[in-house]
């Protein structure tokens, strides 16, 4: 009787508990600069990455992250605009702050959504997955993480052939603008092998999101993917949170056993968004007025993707696109991100011009962790690389009519066989390739001249 007293005082306990409502931080703004805002009030309570949400004169309550300290006081900077907040507008936090997380679901697949997971698509909400995952997780320990899978077929012959990749592989694409790389991104959503695709669109723009998600990828590719979209116009916390995202995502998919391919356009628009922060947060610019903790914050997000736990099982192949400024493929971005991925993929505006498309330049693309091929494959490679660097070697001489045939044998030999190879690399968009048959369509151009 007497423990039956106790429990019931127990239950009528918790529930006067729950009924209790959340305690809440509470401040005010103090300073509105650009995209940064400045609090008092609750500086001893926070650290970098809480969220709070600061209300403005009218409207919704807009979500803000803080970004530093400074003497004191708390910086942050807002997920949406910032009409309507001034001097000692009202600051909310939950207490404890809880760190960003993103309840990734199945349901997701198929959807295209923003950051948050909220869908853009007008197709309805979403399901909610349960725990959620943080968005600024940890890479997976390197003695637990799992090695590279078997090889990865991309479905597209260049890639297949001259930059073979295995599961679990981080590459790189750099290309300029308008050299076809949104095109190539797409054939790889549509024909590559994989169980979950995870696309992240940060910075692109509004006007073409909806050509590329109907008429680029199409219904095939979008069936299997989610796309993580943050537009130019976005703030650049936003669009910083959308390649959070999208690793996260592609992390619940590997947890899971699935092989998960991760593209990315672009990781310099990513950069770009840190730079943002980072300069309005008073950080001193560096190399093209990149701050040190860009160079900081690209391996904490590179790493992420590769091997899972071995004790899982599941693979993130990732693909980075980076847009070179200029198309000199050693600014800083590009520099820092071929250091750590493993390998890369190089566009050439002048094979673009050709009208050859996919127009990757091979002889300056490279895989670090080819998958293993018999001797006989691996000498081919080799031959066809040799006389596509010969032939481009002469290719002034012939335009300028200083190249007489017979002259030289291996010459020769180069002029005739480099447009066979040529036409193996040309690809349509909606063509797809196995690896077996792109090797056997390059024997065949190396041995008789044709495609």
């Amino acid at each position: 009787m007497q423990q039956q007293g106790f429990v019931a005082a127990c239950d009528r306990a918790t529930s006067a508990l729950q009924a209790l409502s959340a305690e809440r931080l509470r401040g005010r703004v103090t300073d509105a600069s650009g995209i940064a805002l400045t609090f008092e009030g609750l500086g001893p309570f926070l650290s970098v990455g809480d969220r709070l949400s600061v209300q403005p004169r009218s409207g919704a309550a807009v979500l803000v992250e803080v970004i530093g300290f400074r003497r004191g006081v708390v910086q942050a900077q807002a997920f949406g605009p910032l009409d309507g907040i001034g001097p000692g507008a009202p600051v909310t936090a939950p207490l404890p702050p809880r760190p960003a997380a993103l309840a990734v679901s199945e349901s997701w697949i198929g959807r295209i959504l923003d950051p948050f997971g909220h869908p853009l698509d007008g197709g309805g909400p979403v399901r909610r997955g349960r725990p959620p995952r943080p968005l600024r997780a940890a890479s997976p320990a390197a003695t637990a993480r799992g090695r590279l899978g078997p090889r990865f077929a991309f479905g597209v012959r260049a890639l297949d052939l001259f930059v073979p990749c295995r599961e679990g592989q981080r590459l790189g694409l750099f290309a300029g603008a308008g050299v076809g790389k949104s095109s190539l991104l797409a054939m790889l959503a549509r024909h590559a092998r994989a169980d979950v695709i995870v696309l992240a669109l940060v910075g692109e723009r509004g006007r073409e999101v909806r050509e590329f998600v109907e008429d680029e990828l199409g219904a095939a590719g979008l069936a299997r993917a989610v796309v993580v979209l943050a537009t130019s116009d976005a703030p650049p916390l936003l669009r910083l949170e959308a390649g959070y995202a999208a690793v996260t995502v592609a992390e619940h998919f590997c947890a899971r056993g699935q092989s998960v391919l991760l593209l990315m356009d672009s990781l310099t628009r990513f950069c770009q968004a840190r730079r943002e922060i980072a300069l309005a947060a008073g950080e001193p610019p560096g190399a093209r007025g990149y701050p040190p903790s860009v160079f900081a914050e690209l391996p904490r997000l590179l790493e992420r993707a590769g091997p899972g736990l071995a004790a899982q099982g599941g693979q993130i192949t990732a693909l980075f696109t980076v847009l070179v400024e200029g198309d000199d493929m050693n600014e800083p971005i590009a520099d820092a991100a071929r250091s750590i991925l493993d390998g890369h993929v190089v566009l050439d505006r002048r094979i673009a011009e050709r009208g050859r498309y996919p127009a990757i330049d091979v002889l300056r693309s490279l895989s670090r962790t080819p998958p293993p091929c018999d001797a006989g494959t691996a000498a081919s490679l080799r031959r066809a690389r040799a006389l596509l660097s010969q032939s481009a070697e002469l290719a002034d001489l012939v335009r300028l009519g200083a190249y007489r045939p017979g002259s030289d044998p291996a010459a020769d030999e180069a002029l005739r066989l480099a447009p066979a190879i040529e036409a193996v690399l040309q690809q349509a968009r909606d063509e797809v390739s196995e690896p077996d048959e792109a090797a056997a369509r390059l024997f065949a151009a190396l041995d008789a001249g044709l495609p």
